[in-house]
């Protein structure tokens, strides 16, 4: 499941609202949304984002949310590590060989350790 996925499957739970009437709804096929919830479809469009942020009727900090989410919910990212330090090639093949035995304390970890760095080196 991506990060989008879990706060629409939370959106639609807090509402009581079915995946086929969502899928109605936003004119998209209930496999679609379901895809595009469990992390087998790729980050939908700026439409369809907007389309979801208005049939939930979300306003300013929520919808943010669901824009910053469906940016870092790319299921199947590359990752162009040329003309990088070859660390940044080390990592990127280990993280990709190992992350699915990662639990997930441990990749909220690593991911706050990333970003708390990323943010630490910009000038």
């Amino acid at each position: 499941m991506t990060p989008l996925g879990a706060k629409l499957r939370r959106l639609r739970a807090d509402r009581n609202i079915a995946l086929k009437d969502m899928a109605k709804a936003l004119n998209v096929s209930s496999a679609y949304l379901s895809a595009l919830e469990h992390g087998k479809r790729g980050k939908p469009t700026w439409f369809m984002i907007q389309r979801i942020i208005a049939y939930f009727n979300v306003i300013w900090d929520e919808a943010e949310e669901i824009q910053r989410l469906a940016e870092v919910s790319d299921p199947k990212i590359t990752i162009d590590t040329a003309g990088m330090p070859p660390e940044a090639t080390e990592l990127t093949n280990v993280l990709g060989r190992e992350i699915s035995k990662l639990s997930p304390e441990d990749l909220k970890a690593v991911r706050d350790e990333v970003m708390r760095r990323a943010v630490r080196a910009k000038p």
